[in-house]
């Protein structure tokens, strides 16, 4: 799991909690802000993975080349 990926779980679990307790203090402004904030996360964590995919094909190309 590359660091993009963690930063975007994090941001993930960050988002969902700050949700939470704007759901439970009726907090609309919180509520909000964590939604974004798990989006932003997803998105993040999304990248992250393409961009591991992307490298590992690159990767594995290079050893083809090489044999």
């Amino acid at each position: 799991m590359s660091t993009q990926e963690t930063r975007g779980k994090t941001k993930q679990v960050k988002g969902r909690v700050k949700e939470a307790v704007g759901i439970l203090t009726h907090d609309k402004k919180l509520e909000n802000e964590g939604s974004r904030q798990r989006t932003t996360g997803a998105v993040e964590e999304s990248i992250g993975k393409a961009r591991r995919k992307v490298g590992d094909l690159v990767d594995d190309a290079a050893d083809a080349i090489k044999k």
